[in-house]
């Protein structure tokens, strides 16, 4: 792996002293590799060794575990992320009933913990300009089975100009120089130059400006990035106070790790299990108060009768957009001109004057739910993600197919074979899936 340039030895040097020797030697360890649970099941438990200190239900993976190639990862039993990547989450706090922005989602590890934080109970609105991440986005929250999601692609201008002072927490995970991947990415290392961060640091305070204003008062703000470099992180912080005297730092503890400094807090990864992360928390002066809970409307039965017996817990509007029935998280805020991905939980799909249940309707649901079930052995399963039909005996009729009490996807039982409705774009080998060697954030 190629050696830091001098420049990047220098910044780093200036801010670690007599630890830089200690640090660089961390970058040349292999990375920890970790994950969060999203359903508690044996399979997911197999891989872990132990829990990643500052992130519920996260652990450390075991050295040579291949847990993307399981069947349980393509239930969504658990979200691959590297460690310090939970830190910004973590430092928002989300909490249920919260109104929650994640300004730059992608891949989604982020959108994904605040979800886990949310419980079910208030609405998350994702983020990703770039269209096609956007669709990886929503693809990862799907497969989680978040039911309360709201996916789009914007700009953070846009966003701020149709949302302002609209959120309770916001969260700012920048486009930065990425120092921090350096460790489990050589290319990082190959394609940094020191011209980088100045160039990353005046982007950096053009999103953090929209984000302040989509803030309201008495809420929470985070900005976060993966890099060490002084001028992207405090840097930023300063010019940003600077600018808007109506945030101020806030503390926050990090277990294991320690309580931040003026509302900062990094992690190193000579000092922590983990690449390098970059934290700090603003909140907004003033006190607007939360939005009141939203009661839940009652879902459309006579549509859904034929394929669940219930529905998740959901504090949701039933709306019929194009040929798609969705559940829109209630209190989700108007994205009416905007780029929606992903409106909420998609349930069924209108063909031909007949319904079709959803991929996602699927993967939100839990075992004794659906109207039919299918549980599959561990062989059926993986021939199943490959999209194949599996001969069974039964009842005629839609099934969700289930794995250990994981949903895998919708099946229709005709004929003595179950019909695989799993997407195209879903389906894949478990047997010839390549371990990734680069964690997703």
């Amino acid at each position: 792996m190629p050696s830091p340039s001098p420049e990047f030895a220098a910044s780093v040097g200036a801010l670690l002293g007599d630890e830089f020797p200690a640090f660089l030697d961390a970058l040349e360890r292999p990375p920890a590799l970790a994950m969060r649970v999203h359903r508690d099941c044996a399979a997911a438990r197999e891989f872990a060794v132990e829990p990643v200190p500052w992130a519920r239900d996260a652990f450390y993976l075991k050295p040579g575990a291949r847990p993307g190639a399981s069947i349980a990862h393509a239930c969504g039993a658990f979200y691959l992320q590297e460690a310090s990547a939970m830190l910004p989450a973590a430092a928002l706090q989300a909490a249920p009933g919260e109104l929650v922005l994640d300004l730059c989602a992608a891949p989604g590890g982020k959108s994904s913990q605040i979800a886990r934080d949310l419980a079910g109970d208030g609405v998350l609105v994702a983020n990703e300009i770039d269209p096609a991440r956007a669709r990886a986005l929503a693809g990862n929250l799907e497969r989680l089975g978040v039911p309360n999601a709201l996916v789009v692609s914007e700009t953070p201008a846009r966003l701020a100009a149709k949302w302002p002072g609209m959120f309770d927490a916001v969260l700012v995970d920048a486009p930065c120089s990425g120092e921090g991947m350096f460790r489990r990415d050589p290319n990082a290392r190959a394609e940094w130059s020191p011209e980088a961060p100045a160039g990353c640091a005046k982007r950096q305070r053009q999103i953090l400006a929209e984000a302040a204003k989509l803030v309201r008062p008495g809420g929470r703000l985070v900005y976060s990035t993966c890099t060490f470099n002084a001028l992207e992180n405090e840097g930023t912080v300063e010019a940003f106070l600077g600018a808007r005297p109506d945030f101020s730092p806030r503390d926050f503890e990090i277990p294991g790790v320690g309580t931040s400094e003026h509302g900062m807090l990094r992690l190193w990864p000579h000092r922590a299990r983990g690449d390098g992360h970059f934290a700090a928390l603003f909140q907004k002066a003033g006190d607007a108060p939360m939005k009141e809970a939203l009661r839940a409307q009652a879902p459309p039965r006579a549509l859904l009768e034929a394929f669940v017996r219930a529905l998740p817990p959901l504090c949701a509007e039933f709306r019929k957009i194009g040929n798609c029935l969705a559940a829109v998280p209630a209190g989700a805020p108007d994205a009416s001109g905007l780029k929606v991905v992903s409106p909420g939980l998609r349930l069924l799909r209108f063909e031909k004057n007949r319904a079709e249940p959803e991929h996602a309707l699927a993967m939100a649901l839990s075992p004794g739910m659906a109207r039919r079930e299918a549980a599959l052995s561990e062989g059926e399963a993986r021939a199943f993600l490959e999209g194949q039909s599996i001969p069974r005996a039964g009842e005629p009729g839609w099934a969700l197919a289930l794995f250990e009490g994981l949903p895998l996807g919708w099946a229709k039982l005709v004929d003595g074979v179950l019909k695989n409705h799993l997407p195209k774009g879903l389906r894949r080998s478990l047997t010839n899936s390549a371990p990734s060697a680069i964690i997703p954030a």
